[in-house]
């Protein structure tokens, strides 16, 4: 949606009017706002219901103690989201020397992305990077981590890991964790497959451990409120939901192809011998007898990061950096590939280290553009299609998709393909509506549509849900900002009266002054994107529920909920490689039954055994 900053203004107005009205939440936000609650200091545990926290986490030592396996950009974020009170971080493990670095300094690309990726060494006040070592214990291979920290005894043992490893290594992760008797957080998506989904699901179940994914938004107060809107009937009927993410990533510019250390793929490699510039320039900076100690400050930190950068080359035969030794690459499990798509195509040779450093881009790594960024849009969609239901988390009926990778060969005129994930994909959702009937002409029509595009080449539009409802808009954008709008009237104030049982959205010159500043103020400053609270959430449940029973307090994305937008994401991946529509079976929604998309799309009996779970494979 493309609105003039008038239009925008009305409506945030009218978004702010509409939580803040007597008719929908203005006692609760009046207690959130007498209290003066903000991300990490209360606000997440009064808007999501984990408010008993005194007797929990009254000390230090009542912390959850906790592991990071991978702590790259994705844990970077997570690592920045961690409120000290809850969580006590004890250990580190990755193969990569820049990611060891980022844990410990944060992430000083720029001033924005070091706001958001702390690094270990601020988060928790330690002096410098010899003292968090001493509070920290760092490892390599996350295996390692397990192995050594298992038999641990004492204060500081490990109870619980969050998981920020690339995507191919979350099941094996997370139940090697569960066995060994810690609870889990791992990022989003779930798993690479169902099969691997449903066996991490079992896993929690069988050892009695919580095992949550990282989809955030369900502890964004901004998709709270719009469930509480949605419930409520203020947009009406729930008809069509329209999500996207554009991305400006595109030849030369591309954030998922990092750049290599020249020894990767030598000099002609794509995008090798950059950070060697990068550091010199750096360098030659430095040397300017005018700089100011702040400046010589953020210099000195930059080459720092640049260093550890460039020594991911140690993954090329294994070696040593700053004291920890590495194994290659291909010792970790990463492979060499010759890409092709047919003989018309050049190949592309791909040493194991590029998949490692670059793994988003490959099918055997990553899940594409589906599980990386579309998990988070229809994640929403089912927030506000539950919200329709009851609260009770809706399953889609069907999906089509088409996918294409148009703008990501190697370059233009080469025609050698890099990777082996899309860059485009383009899909639609058939939901089950209130009233849907399948027995019924009439019924099985009520459903509610759901449109998603995720494109690379052209960020124009950035990344958000539209929601279209009977009475309202309610337009969500980069989980930092709400408008609503009475339909398509976007240059029109609003104000909730009632009408009868029901409420009624009225357009009004003045709109609603007191509403809206209620809800502003509730919602004012930089919103958080629901990191921090996931994390504190899953802490107060691993307190108050150590034995993770489904009767009491359990994080919002357990395996159930989690396994779902897997199967929505990974399912949408077949029906794009297949070209054709694809229904939902519901029974590969059940963790307990051995049915998955992939086993039934699979093309022989050894893929389908593959894609059947089998926990025992972990033993």
């Amino acid at each position: 949606m493309h609105l003039t900053d008038e239009q925008l203004a009305i409506g945030k107005e009218n978004f702010y009017a509409t939580i803040g009205s007597d008719l929908t939440r203005r006692n609760f936000l009046k207690d959130v706002n007498a209290r003066g609650l903000t991300s990490g200091s209360g606000l997440g545990a009064k808007f999501f219901g984990y408010e008993e926290i005194d007797k929990l986490f009254d000390n230090p030592k009542k912390r959850v103690r906790v592991a990071v396996l991978g702590t790259g950009d994705e844990a970077g974020v997570l690592i920045g989201a961690i409120n000290p009170k809850y969580v006590q971080v004890v250990a580190i493990a990755d193969i990569r020397p820049f990611n060891i670095h980022r844990a410990f300094h944060g992430d000083v690309s720029t001033p924005a992305v070091k706001l958001l990726r702390t690094g270990l060494i601020q988060k928790y006040g330690y002096k410098d990077e010899a003292e968090s070592r001493s509070k920290i214990r760092v490892y390599t291979d996350y295996k390692e981590l397990i192995a050594a920290e298992k038999d641990r005894q004492g204060e500081d043992t490990v109870e619980a890991v969050i998981i920020g490893l690339p995507l191919w290594l979350h099941a094996p992760a997370a139940i090697a964790a569960m066995q060994n008797g810690w609870h889990v957080l791992t990022e989003k998506l779930m798993a690479h497959s169902v099969a691997n989904c449903k066996e991490m699901a079992r896993a929690a179940k069988q050892y009695k451990k919580h095992c949550a994914t990282g989809h955030q938004r369900h502890y964004n107060v901004l998709y709270d409120h719009a469930k509480y809107l949605l419930a409520n009937g203020v947009l009406g009927d729930l008809h069509y939901i329209r999500a996207q993410w554009h991305r400006n990533n595109r030849p030369g510019a591309d954030s998922w192809k990092q750049p290599l250390p020249t020894a990767v793929k030598g000099k002609d490699g794509s995008y090798t011998g950059r950070l060697d510039k990068v550091l010199a320039n750096f360098e030659k900076k430095l040397s300017d007898p005018k700089l100011k100690p702040g400046e010589k400050k953020d210099l000195e930190e930059q080459i720092a990061q640049a260093k550890a950068q460039i020594a991911d080359q140690v993954l090329v035969n294994g070696g040593e950096w700053s004291g920890f030794k590495f194994k290659s690459a291909k010792d970790y499990g990463y492979v060499d590939a010759t890409l092709k798509i047919d003989d018309s195509q050049n190949p592309y040779d791909r040493p194991a280290t590029e998949e490692l450093i670059r793994w988003r881009l490959f099918d055997r790594t990553s899940a594409g553009l589906m599980a990386e960024l579309g998990s988070h849009q229809l994640d929403a969609a089912s927030i506000f299609i539950a919200a329709m239901h009851g609260g009770k988390k809706q399953h889609p009926l069907s999906v089509s998709a088409t996918a294409t990778r148009t703008v990501f060969p190697e370059s233009l005129d080469s025609g050698s393909i890099d990777r082996d994930v899309d860059d485009h994909i383009h899909c639609v959702f058939d939901y089950a509506g209130p009233g849907y009937d399948p027995k019924d002409e009439l019924g099985k029509q009520k459903t509610i549509t759901v449109a998603y595009s995720s494109i690379n080449g052209n960020g124009f539009g950035g990344y958000g849900e539209t929601v279209f409802g009977t009475k309202g808009t309610l337009y969500i954008e980069r989980e930092k900002d709400a408008y609503f709008y009475e339909r398509a009237e976007v240059n029109l104030k609003t104000n909730l009266v009632k009408d009868g049982k029901n409420i009624k959205v009225d357009k009004s010159d003045a709109g609603d002054p007191l509403s809206a500043a209620i809800g502003l103020q509730a919602t004012f400053g930089d919103v958080s994107r629901g990191y921090c609270e996931e994390i504190e959430h899953w802490a107060y449940c691993i307190r108050k529920n150590p034995e993770a029973d489904h009767g009491k307090e359990m994080p919002r994305c357990y395996p159930e909920v989690a396994m779902a937008d897997a199967v929505i994401a990974l399912t949408t991946n077949i029906s794009a490689k297949r070209g054709e529509t694809v229904l939902f079976d519901e029974a590969w929604f059940d963790c307990d039954k051995d049915d998955t998309p992939e086993a039934k799309y699979a093309g022989n009996d050894e893929l389908k055994k593959h894609y059947t779970p089998n926990l025992g494979r972990y033993s």
